[in-house]
């Protein structure tokens, strides 16, 4: 039995406050996934679904999210973007060469020019033809604003790239909290299952000890209800495990209407956290975001440089060279060949303008580095705090896991023994059944806070197995 728990949950309201307090978890957890990308809950499903029932390991699911989690898929596309952005900033500093051929056929009526009844003139020139050779080469020779502009789209596309890789740390997150979620409405459903098999139990004894004589009807009525209540819980349980499957499935890009079961089950395990210090120094050094962050800056000061690079003089150069003649065996060459420098006087405010754009830009994309920086430091604080907090509560529920066992065990011998009523031992039942259900979201939430530490350091993409296990 996954997190090996032995038996099940309780009543209505306490099922639904366990089902409502995971899902608050997972909700914070997409939350802050979808502050940087809202599109990695989403996907573009590949191939066609199969009859069989594949076993998904979580590195499948992760392999499966990289190449096919919209998010994913979108930022490498924005990398693309930004590349040809580069392109065209480099494509200013580069001579840009043409050549062309062609061949014309004219015929000229002088009338339309005022040219009427003109002695041994014709009055219609033609047909006549010629044909054309030519060539032309321009290059801007200096310009500080093409330069600066370049380096700012080349930085730019470095930010972009990194901002890729935060994408796929994120898209981990995502795909190994929709796993977790799986396993854990899965061991919802098997320690379901044992309640409502004890419910029976439970309900059949105080059944034949009514018709026995031996116990009243309200001992036979009150397990039923029980027993009613627990079949109620399996049924929402097992919807929550459908809806949990469909949610991975669609952040992984499973082929639609593709059955598949979980092959691990990550059990409780425990890990030995870096320090905090170290933990802040590895996520100022390795989390892409903040990385990221730093070269949109620097960019926005590139560009900012190149605004004011456009006070600057521009040096260029131009010329064309054309073969044309009535053949190639009789034509004539021309040339053209310019060369100057463009200084601007007065622009009526634009340059002042643009700068003034480029200046807050720099300030925006200042005040989001820090932001970043700040938001690292939070992540990673607050990973270690859930991660201590998290461990001793399932240290506390395995505690009362085995009380509550002890505790229903002696109900039940009192209860055969007649010393008893059922009252006791549905009571009892129901705090063995909140213990375990308090376990179960205990491992579940502590195997999240080891995941969410790995990415608030930046290496959940590379080191997620490290932290939580799987094949």
């Amino acid at each position: 039995m996954s997190y090996a728990v032995r038996v099940l949950l309780g009543n209505v309201p306490r099922l639904l406050f366990g089902a409502i307090s995971v899902a608050v978890v997972a909700l914070c957890v997409i939350t802050s996934a979808a502050a940087q990308n809202t599109a990695v809950t989403g996907s573009v499903p590949g191939g066609a679904a199969s009859n069989e029932v594949i076993r998904l390991s979580l590195q499948d699911a992760v392999n499966m999210a990289l190449r096919y989690n919209l998010g994913a898929i979108e930022s490498g596309e924005n990398v693309q973007i930004t590349r040809g952005q580069r392109l065209l900033a480099l494509s200013n500093l580069l001579p840009e060469v043409s050549a062309g051929v062609s061949e014309n056929v004219a015929q000229t009526s002088l009338a339309t020019f005022g040219f009427k009844n003109l002695q041994g003139i014709p009055s219609v020139v033609g047909p006549f033809s010629y044909g054309a050779v030519d060539a032309s080469l321009s290059q801007t020779l200096f310009s500080f604003e093409s330069i600066q502009r370049f380096r700012a789209a080349r930085t730019a596309e470095q930010a972009a790239q990194l901002n890729y890789k935060d994408i796929l740390d994120v898209v981990t997150l995502t795909v190994g909290n929709a796993y977790l979620q799986v396993i854990e409405t899965n061991s919802r459903i098997e320690a379901q299952q044992a309640q409502v098999r004890n419910a029976q139990a439970l309900y059949d004894q105080a059944v034949g000890e009514y018709q026995a004589g031996t116990s009243p009807r309200i001992d036979a009525t009150r397990t039923e209800v029980q027993l009613h209540s627990e079949e109620y819980n399996l049924s929402v349980a097992r919807n929550n495990f459908a809806i949990a499957k469909l949610t991975l499935a669609r952040a992984i890009g499973l082929p639609l209407g593709q059955a598949f079961d979980t092959a691990d089950q990550l059990p409780y395990s425990d890990i030995n956290p870096p320090t905090v210090d170290d933990a802040l120094n590895t996520a100022y050094h390795s989390r892409s975001d903040f990385r990221a962050a730093l070269d949109s800056e620097k960019a926005a000061q590139q560009t900012l440089s190149a605004t004011k690079g456009e006070r600057w003089p521009v040096v260029a150069m131009n010329g064309d060279y054309s073969d044309v003649g009535t053949t190639f065996g009789h034509s004539n060459g021309n040339f053209n060949f310019q060369a100057g420098v463009r200084i601007p006087i007065f622009t009526g405010g634009r340059i002042k303008g643009d700068i003034t754009q480029a200046e807050a830009a720099v300030r925006q994309r200042k005040a989001e580095a820090e932001n970043t920086r700040g938001q690292v430091e939070y992540d990673v604080r607050t990973a270690f705090l859930n991660l201590s907090a998290d461990k001793e509560q399932v240290d506390v529920a395995q505690k009362n896991v085995a009380l509550a066992n002890e505790n229903l065990a002696r109900s039940k011998d009192r209860f055969i023994s007649g010393v008893t009523d059922s009252v006791e031992v549905v009571q009892s039942e129901q705090s063995l059944a909140s213990a375990n259900d308090q376990y179960i979201t205990g491992v579940y939430n502590y195997n999240l806070a080891k995941l969410m530490l790995a990415r608030a350091l930046g290496v959940a993409r590379t080191s997620y197995k490290q932290y939580i296990g799987g094949n």
